[in-house]
């Protein structure tokens, strides 16, 4: 396993990072999860993501439980704030003092641990006054349940704002979680240049597009049984890839994957870590096995040539558009 930097700061963690969104608590049984996080820490990763709304809490449950024993000085564990959970009151969501204070007490609680190494904010509220926020986050920094402060989806100008506050309030906002991968690459053209400037990392999501590249979707045929393209709620978050010119393109890529001796999965994987404003791709496993896949793609370089033929096969089906990080993200991700 190959390690990185974490932003500007002096946290290191693992290239990739398993993350339990739409796995834990909800796909598959608890003692699968677990015999999942374990083969993770024997192929070296030690950076585990999760959030409060997974599963409606269940998914950090079930990650602490899995850790348990673990050395947790050797572990990085990442969690977030921001969507619903419980019963789903009034003040059970958004990035409010109380919200976020309330938050990270039973974040902690479930995850068995007395601080989280990244607390994120999961979205941006845009019904909260970004000072409000930032200083709730201040404060969990200072009380020790939180070593640093990060977010996910915030567009490039959010990204300045609340580092700007951050910064004023002597805490370290040190990464972004957007999706990423070959096929949507939305933040190149205004949230990495701006996470370059101010010394922000990004730990990116969706890295093999939801299993769309690994090429187990074919053109033309249904999807395989038991896939996340066939589950119908899991099925909506790659609706817009599955469509038969993506999977074609997807397949072409193949033989690039192969001059590098890795799968598709891996090529996708290798791709994103490619960029040097990436930290760590985040992935998810369902069986203990898909983990050393992953792993493999770790420290691989790709050289132009390669990064050069992916762009020509898969030309303008890569949505670049940044103005879609622009609108609010209702979407749990």
């Amino acid at each position: 396993m190959e390690f990185r930097y974490l932003g500007n700061s002096g946290l290191k963690i693992s290239e990739i990072t398993y993350g339990n969104w739409l796995t834990h608590g909800s796909q598959i049984e608890n003692d699968v999860a677990t015999t999942c996080v374990h083969a993770a820490l024997d192929a070296g990763i030690t950076t585990f993501d999760t959030a409060d709304v997974y599963a409606n809490t269940v998914a950090e449950q079930v990650l602490g439980d899995a850790l348990a024993g673990q050395r947790r000085e050797s572990l990085e564990i990442f969690t977030k704030v921001y969507f619903p959970t419980g019963p789903k009151g009034h003040n059970d969501t958004g990035l409010s003092r109380k919200h976020i204070l309330e938050s990270i007490n039973g974040s902690l609680n479930r995850l068995g641990t007395d601080y989280v190494d990244l607390y994120q904010a999961h979205r941006y509220d845009y019904e909260t006054p970004l000072e409000e926020t930032m200083q709730a986050f201040a404060d969990v920094v200072r009380s020790g349940k939180a070593l640093y402060i990060g977010v996910s989806e915030w567009t490039a100008d959010q990204l300045r704002a609340g580092h700007a506050l951050a910064k004023q309030l002597g805490i370290q906002l040190i990464s972004n979680q957007p999706q990423y991968n070959m096929l949507w690459r939305v933040i190149e053209p205004e949230v990495v240049p701006a996470s370059e400037e101010l010394g922000v990392s990004q730990i990116v999501w969706s890295p093999i597009a939801q299993g769309v590249l690994t090429g187990k979707y074919l053109p033309g045929q249904p999807a395989p049984e038991g896939s996340r393209a066939s589950d119908k709620e899991a099925g909506k978050f790659i609706e817009r890839y599955m469509n038969d010119e993506i999977l074609t393109a997807v397949q072409k890529l193949k033989p690039i994957a192969e001059d590098h001796g890795l799968n598709l999965a891996q090529l996708a994987v290798a791709w994103v870590l490619q960029n040097p404003n990436v930290a760590s791709a985040l992935v998810g496993a369902s069986r203990p096995e898909q983990i050393a896949g992953n792993v493999a793609a770790a420290g691989v370089t790709l050289d132009d040539a390669a990064m050069h033929s992916i762009d020509s096969v898969l030309g303008d089906l890569a949505q670049q558009d940044p103005s879609l990080t622009k609108s609010p993200e209702t979407r749990i991700s």
